[in-house]
């Protein structure tokens, strides 16, 4: 199963950069634990977009603790969208990054 989290800005973007590397740095930790597959910022920068992979028991409760985990949420500056996502097509492709 996997996951993808739209991560919208609720606070100006100078606020939001304030927090840009420990954001990064969490999401860094989630890519060497091999649950982050891919991160980054939308084009215009108002928010960024993320796909994970998670176990097929528990995914919601497992996207949760990904957002709840974030510094960006838990500073007020950013709030998470997520949704299980269960690829068909090109998924061998996902399975192999």
């Amino acid at each position: 199963m996997y996951g993808i989290a739209i991560i919208r800005y609720r606070k100006p973007l100078e606020e939001v950069q304030q927090a840009t590397d420990e954001h990064r740095a969490y999401l860094r930790m989630l890519k060497q634990a091999g649950i982050l597959v891919v991160s980054g910022t939308l084009d215009p920068r108002y928010g960024g977009a993320a796909i994970f992979r998670l176990p097929d028991e528990g995914a919601d409760a497992a996207l949760l603790a990904l957002r709840d985990g974030d510094p960006y949420v838990k500073r007020g500056l950013a709030q998470w969208e997520v949704w299980g996502w269960a690829p068909v097509i090109g998924k061998e492709d996902l399975d192999r990054v």
